[in-house]
Parts: C-alpha cells; sequence; structure tokens
C-alpha cells in the first residue's frame, strides 16, 4: 500500500473525494428539492402568478 501513496499525493486525493461527495451531494439535493413533493415549500415551481407557498403542486 505504501507503494501506492508514493506514486499518488494523499492530499490531492483527500481533496478531489471530498470535492466528489459534496458535488454529487448538491446535485441529489437540487433534484429532489426540484421534485414537485418538495418544491412547492420553496416556491421554485410556481406555473401561475397567484402561486402560494405551500399549495399543493397540481398533478
Amino acid at each position: 500500500m505504501h507503494k501506492i501513496w508514493m506514486v499518488v499525493n494523499p492530499l490531492r486525493v483527500g481533496v478531489l473525494g471530498t470535492l466528489g461527495v459534496v458535488g454529487i451531494a448538491a446535485v441529489i439535493h437540487f433534484a429532489v428539492l426540484s421534485s414537485p413533493r418538495y418544491c412547492d415549500h420553496l416556491g421554485w415551481c410556481a406555473t401561475t402568478p397567484t402561486f402560494t407557498p405551500g399549495q399543493p403542486v397540481g398533478r
């Protein structure tokens, strides 16, 4: 195992791994927040000007 870390910089692997996990988490969070079940809480999916947050989304 030590031969692998002689070739690969552990700090770079840690930083890139952390950035990858944070990036995937952000994509999943935005995908869930843009789904009809959750987007009405924030008012992002408003299709009419009279939309109020918390109003059920029509399907």
